[in-house]
């Protein structure tokens, strides 16, 4: 087994048909790869749905767990120690992998063997529509991530995302997988950075990390995700999750931080007001109160 994809859940029991059957319409062989889905206390039905889609679909390696403890950071986790591919993908529960996801995932692979981490494109599929405030620093809390038009190394402390991301097992399992002090959502309270910190200790081995757009995904974007509240539970989470991380390191490299992050404050002034200036009025408080929400959850 070459590729195991995991892929948490909680409570995406309208998506998760759709992310599995995204996977089981691969052009690669089924053979080349598993999935498995570690359903982290959902209460929709989502195992009912697991059950019923993998009833209907026969073919492959496609497998359902479970975690009580709350946190993607714990479910990716458990993931990692059932899979049994040399390489463990990490994708959302509402995503839609494009066909050749996993031919793609495997074309990297040999054509890179140095490599030990990798991260791909991931598109914003909004429903019903993209909101006219909706901007590309804005974009990012909803997953957008499109690094380069070509495939590279990431580069200046840059890193694949979370819903999105291939790393080879044995590299994870050395540096103690994703640090559940960094859980991602538990109830509403966010806690991320947990991609970000896996990344850092990899570079720290003086590896490369690359990006491969045509690794792609569709990340689904619904009316609940476009909510003022959604929006700060993310970029506060972000704040959080970067207290927790430089906290670890020492007290200067968290003032730093908190230097860093008003600076970004000052700049999202500047783009508002440039978006005002533009004709493009809607976008600018969202900028603004993104830095805003980021650095109230750094404090």
């Amino acid at each position: 087994m070459l590729v195991s994809v995991v892929i948490c859940s909680y409570n995406r029991a309208a998506y998760i048909g759709g992310a599995l059957d995204s996977l089981y319409q691969q052009t690669a062989s089924k053979d080349d790869f598993e999935v498995i889905v570690v359903d982290n206390n959902s209460t929709d039905g989502t195992e009912q749905v697991v059950s019923k889609w993998r009833s209907e679909n026969r073919e492959g390696y496609f497998h359902y767990s479970t975690e009580t403890n709350q946190g993607a950071s714990y479910a990716r986790n458990t993931g990692a120690q059932l899979a049994k591919g040399e390489w463990l993908c990490f994708m959302d529960d509402d995503a839609i992998a494009t066909p050749s996801y996993i031919e793609n995932i495997i074309k990297h692979i040999h054509a890179k063997p140095e490599a030990i981490g990798f991260g791909g494109r991931i598109i914003p599929k909004y429903i019903p529509s993209e909101p006219i405030w909706m901007s590309y620093y804005v974009s990012s809390l909803v997953g957008n991530f499109d690094y380069a038009p070509t495939s590279c190394a990431f580069e200046n402390g840059k890193y694949p995302i979370e819903s999105n991301m291939i790393v080879k097992k044995d590299i994870y399992e050395s540096i103690g997988g994703f640090n559940t002090a960094l859980p991602g959502v538990v109830g509403t309270l966010r806690i991320g950075g947990e991609g970000k910190e896996l990344f850092y200790k990899i570079l720290a081995l003086g590896h490369t990390i690359y990006y491969d757009p045509s690794i792609c995904v569709h990340h689904v974007v619904e009316v609940k995700k476009l909510t003022s509240e959604y929006m700060y539970r993310v970029a506060s989470g972000i704040g959080r999750g970067e207290k927790t991380r430089t906290l670890n390191i020492s007290t200067w490299a968290y003032i730093q931080k908190v230097l860093e992050y008003l600076i970004k404050l000052g700049a999202s002034l500047v783009l508002g007001l440039k978006y005002s200036f533009q004709g493009n009025p809607d976008k600018a408080w969202p900028v603004i109160q993104f830095r805003i929400d980021a650095l109230k959850g750094l404090l």
